[in-house]
């Protein structure tokens, strides 16, 4: 089942599973950066099997001129013991309904270099690789 972690305790039971993409942030902040963001109008599906959380999606609607109407992914991750279970692709097709209800034209997502396999994951869905993102850290 997908739908929508909307309370603390949702969010709470995602954790785990989002910490496998972002090991960088300490368990005790993701809680309180989640919430930020969505006052900015993110929002965090989860897919639950047998009452467990296997696999989630944090994502945005949002516009720009490059784009037109578009839905963001910010995080796609699917618990590293669990994967090839069909879980990742039944989260990208809900995502793609949500693109779809909401107006979107597109869906986009950038991917760090070193995720192979979810790279394959993309392609196998259509996806296609439609440029380069650059970066430059402001902090020393």
């Amino acid at each position: 089942m997908i739908r929508l972690a909307d309370s603390d305790q949702d969010i709470t039971r995602c954790l785990p599973v989002m910490q496998q993409l972002r090991p960088h942030i300490p368990l005790a902040d993701l809680l309180p950066r989640i919430r930020r963001q969505m006052q900015q109008g993110y929002r965090l599906a989860m897919f639950e099997r047998d009452g467990i959380v296997i696999a989630l999606a944090g994502f945005r609607v949002s516009e720009n001129l490059a784009w037109g109407r578009f839905l963001y992914v910010d995080d796609l991750i699917t618990d590293e013991t669990r994967r090839s279970s069909g879980a990742g692709k039944a989260l990208f097709e809900w995502l793609l309904d949500v693109a779809r209800n909401e107006g979107c034209q597109q869906l986009h997502l950038d991917s760090g270099v070193q995720r192979f396999d979810a790279h394959r994951f993309y392609l196998r869905e259509g996806m296609h690789i439609a440029g380069h993102h650059f970066a430059l850290s402001l902090t020393k």
